[in-house]
């Protein structure tokens, strides 16, 4: 299990992603364009700056939704390597068997 300050933290994270998003896309949008003006892109820069570094999606850490462990990440269910191994000796998963060749 991991700490729980770290799951925390990282659901804290994902609140100010989801906080920030309409924002940070706009200035990312101005940005890009090629018509936007010198002065303009410089103004949209320094506000996605000064945007808490948490409102980035990039900090967001992928965790096991059970025991909040961050490596060993499937995302395609959402759990940890051990997770998904008890899960799927149990028959819990659906369409997922044990390997024997």
């Amino acid at each position: 299990m991991a700490k729980k300050s770290s799951v925390e933290k990282n659901n804290r994270r994902k609140r100010t992603v989801a906080k920030y998003a309409k924002v940070r896309a706009e200035l990312k949008e101005t940005i890009r364009k090629p018509s936007t003006s010198f002065e303009d892109r410089e103004a949209a820069q320094l506000k996605l700056r000064s945007q808490p570094r948490d409102a980035n999606p990039v900090r967001v850490r992928n965790r096991c939704m059970l025991t909040g462990r961050a490596r060993g990440f499937y995302r395609k269910f959402g759990l940890g390597r051990m997770s998904l191994r008890e899960r799927a000796l149990r028959g819990e998963l659906p369409g997922m068997t044990k390997a024997s060749w």
